[in-house]
């Protein structure tokens, strides 16, 4: 397959990257510095200077014009604004998902967060709470859509190293961590399981290998 992943140069994509070629995939990710270029190089996928924040719907068509699959694995980032929750968690999403239809690229994997959907705890610090609505618009806005979508909900993010075992379910399954490497363990997973489409998942380490965890999805 063909994938594009917007995000490009974030940790998870990285290593979404590395796996999908590793599998014979060709995966293109979307930079918006083109400093990064040469670790995206490193994965063996195609780097992409575009930045999402300024791109036009054409500009993202263009680029996913042939692709078979799309990733929206962008986000904000630690120390951004609230303002920035907004134009690239919830709008850079919109973007992909309406350029993906645009020029029938059908199926498309949004990593969003768990918490996603529930209203934020009174006292809850601003920027949160931008968070926590910015990506529940942005599901919304793909559920909408004539596509192949699934929306996958990690739990907290660590760096530590995958362990190959998750849980992976419809909400709400509990909060935990999962390792970044088991996220794009994953995905990559779900990009090849057509059954998970339409589907909202909840990811947090686990006792099940992820292939089962995802074939589990089909019954």
């Amino acid at each position: 397959m063909r994938i594009v992943i917007a995000g490009g140069h974030g940790k998870i994509a990285l290593l979404l990257a590395e796996r999908l070629t590793g599998r014979g995939h060709s995966a293109i990710a979307l930079i918006r510095n083109p400093a990064h270029a040469s670790d995206v190089y490193a994965t063996g996928a195609e780097p992409v200077v575009l930045d999402i924040e300024q791109a036009v719907v054409t500009d993202l068509a263009a680029t996913l014009q042939g692709a078979d699959a799309a990733v929206f694995a962008a986000g904000a980032g630690p120390g951004s604004g609230t303002a920035r929750k907004y134009t690239v968690d919830r709008d850079g999403s919109v973007l992909l998902a309406e350029a993906a239809e645009r020029v029938g690229t059908r199926r498309f994997v949004q990593i969003s967060a768990m918490g996603t959907g529930l209203a934020p705890a009174p006292g809850t610090d601003d920027v949160w709470a931008a968070y926590i609505e910015a990506k529940t618009q942005a599901e919304d806005d793909l559920r909408s859509r004539d596509l192949d979508w699934t929306i996958l909900r990690p739990g907290r993010l660590t760096d530590e190293p995958g362990t190959g075992s998750v849980t992976l379910a419809p909400p709400r399954i509990g909060r935990g961590d999962i390792p970044r490497a088991d996220v794009a363990d994953v995905v990559a997973a779900l990009l090849d399981a057509g059954h998970t489409a339409g589907h909202t998942l909840e990811l947090v380490s686990g006792d099940t290998p992820i292939e089962a965890a995802v074939a589990a999805l089909a019954d």
